[in-house]
């Protein structure tokens, strides 16, 4: 074999020898991949709810009554008039569904309500022969009385909301709409018969009034799918009325009472949302 063609063979392996180190060192570079976008939890309104509430309220019975001679009709005494003051706690539950529209959230709610809010004053007709028509014994100058107990049993709304985000997960809203309220009125109408003896009559109404609410609160998540919020309610319940007798005095008494029931109500709850949360890629 020729020199010269040992040079070109020796040369040629050479040449890949080279080749395949430097593939192999190109290997060795390290290798960069694009990471996975995160995965982002985006909290939504828009979503069926159920929930609890406790609070306070602070209801007001303006009350006016007067006494008749049940049997003339004729008015025995002035109107007397005044507030009463249906304070007591609240306890319930709430229903409903939320819209959202970007930062605007629209929504319709169902609350009932157990309440403790009651009150009572004491009516007195004037003394003497107008309202007593005693002439002896101890009934002589005794006045006729009644005491007066109203109690808000309880209570339901239908409202509508309307609210703003300030920020994803915290709603500042309004509401309004329908209330309807029972409302139990009762006393016990105490006078005198002919004979000179007590004699008196329990008394008891019960009515269901329907009449409108207005409010504001705070709804903000507290984690999961569970939220809090914080709510103001003025509910107008119209008139209650009635006129209990007591036919066995002397002179027959009727009592003619009208109460107009206002409701203010301060109360914190708790919701809980169903369904999942966005879950968004960026």
């Amino acid at each position: 074999m020729r020199a010269s063609t040992i040079k070109v063979i020796a040369t040629a392996a050479f040449a890949a020898m080279a080749a395949s180190s430097i593939a192999s060192a190109a290997d060795l570079r390290p290798r960069y991949t694009k990471a996975p976008p995160p995965i982002v939890e985006v909290w939504t309104w828009d979503k069926f709810y159920v929930g609890v509430n406790g609070g306070y309220s602070w209801g007001r019975s303006d009350t006016s009554g007067t006494f008749y001679n049940n049997t003339t009709g004729v008015q025995l005494s002035p109107t007397q008039s005044g507030n009463i003051n249906l304070d007591g706690a609240v306890l319930g539950g709430q229903v409903g569904k939320n819209w959202q529209f970007g930062n605007w959230v629209a929504g319709i709610e169902l609350d009932g309500q157990w309440t403790d809010e009651k009150g009572g004053r004491p009516f007195t007709c004037a003394t003497g022969i107008a309202c007593n028509n005693v002439t002896f014994g101890p009934g002589l100058g005794v006045a006729p009385t009644t005491s007066f107990n109203q109690h808000i049993e309880w209570f339901v709304t239908l409202r509508p909301r309307v609210g703003v985000l300030v920020t994803p997960s915290a709603l500042l809203y309004v509401t309004g709409g329908l209330a309807v309220a029972g409302i139990n009125t009762d006393g016990v109408l105490s006078g005198v018969t002919a004979a000179s003896l007590p004699t008196s009559v329990a008394w008891n109404n019960d009515a269901t009034k329907w009449g409108w609410v207005v409010g504001a609160g705070v709804e903000a998540r507290l984690g999961g799918n569970w939220t809090g919020k914080l709510e103001g309610l003025y509910m107008d319940y119209g008139s209650v009325s009635g006129s209990p007798v007591l036919t066995t005095s002397n002179i027959p008494l009727r009592f003619d009472y009208t109460s107009k029931v206002t409701d203010v109500v301060l109360r914190v709850g708790v919701n809980y949302h169903f369904g999942n949360s966005i879950v968004a890629k960026y």
